[in-house]
């Protein structure tokens, strides 16, 4: 909770406060998707790949570049913590903060997810959500956030007076990234990074500013669906809070299986092609 102020406000506090503000990153200039073009080859896919994620676990799965992927919800309303990696390189994976910078708090229809620095290029657009009638609530809650770090087991620990609860979404998804990649859990551990909340209703309050959740939207049926802009390992688990209407690292929460199908366009978007890494020298002034 913050702390009431201790320090006087200035004469001149009000004129301060009401200076309007300026977006950081305008994307006038940003690269944009001809989201048209991935739209129109959706209407012929072929299904190549169906994985079912265990509630209070996680699961991997590749999804080529030119595919498209969905996350669906399935027996009954769930959120997802999604990690996604370069499939040929693990170093390169999904920057939560860049994506935040450039498309907002909470990702829809048309956003590109951002890899990491030095690479720094779109590796997925969202090309369909069925919740984006959802918005922004009265709370200031929207879905898909990229603004949560994922539920961890250090976290509870320092929360919970050493907790050792084992199926927070960190330690699911270290768990999967270790069977699919042949690491150690110490060496997947330092992977598994800031996820894509999905299906997640989340914001922050207007008093204090910390975090929320809320009962997600989703139900049985909605999906988020992102197209693959290179060669893609993704990894998610289903929330041990379920839909986090009320708390998450729970072995007491309704949970529910999450179901992640792949499919392969019959031809790929007109005038695509992968994105290059990006085009920075590297030198940093010297």
């Amino acid at each position: 909770m913050k702390q009431n102020s201790i320090t006087a406000a200035p004469a001149d506090a009000e004129a301060r406060k009401s200076i309007a503000p300026v977006i950081c990153y305008p994307t006038d200039t940003l690269p944009r998707p001809n989201l048209a073009a991935y739209r129109e080859v959706r209407s012929d896919l072929e299904l190549t790949a169906r994985v079912v994620v265990p509630p209070r676990e996680a699961e991997c799965w590749t999804v080529p570049a030119g595919h498209f992927c969905r996350v669906l919800s399935f027996e009954g309303p769930q959120v997802g913590d999604l990690n996604l990696f370069n499939a040929h390189d693990f170093n390169e994976r999904l920057y939560t903060g860049k994506t935040r910078a450039l498309n907002g708090t909470h990702v829809g229809l048309g956003d590109q997810l951002f890899s990491n620095l030095p690479f720094l290029r779109p590796i997925a657009t969202i090309t369909h959500d069925t919740l984006d009638w959802y918005g922004f609530d009265e709370f200031g809650g929207a879905v898909h956030d990229v603004i949560g770090t994922r539920c961890d087991p250090y976290t509870n620990n320092l929360l919970h007076e050493g907790s050792q609860y084992h199926h927070c979404c960190h330690s699911n998804l270290t768990r999967a990234f270790a069977r699919h990649s042949g690491k150690s859990l110490r060496e997947a551990e330092a992977h598994i990074h800031d996820v894509l909340n999905v299906f997640m209703c989340t914001g922050f309050t207007r008093d204090t500013g910390q975090y929320f959740m809320k009962a997600s939207p989703v139900r049985p049926g909605d999906f988020l669906e992102f197209f693959a802009e290179i060669d893609l390992v993704g990894c998610m688990s289903a929330c041990p809070g379920g839909d986090c209407s009320s708390e998450h690292s729970s072995d007491t929460a309704h949970c529910y299986p999450l179901v992640v199908e792949v499919y392969r366009p019959s031809r790929l978007p007109a005038g695509w092609a992968m994105p290059p890494r990006n085009g920075y020298d590297g030198s940093h002034g010297l």
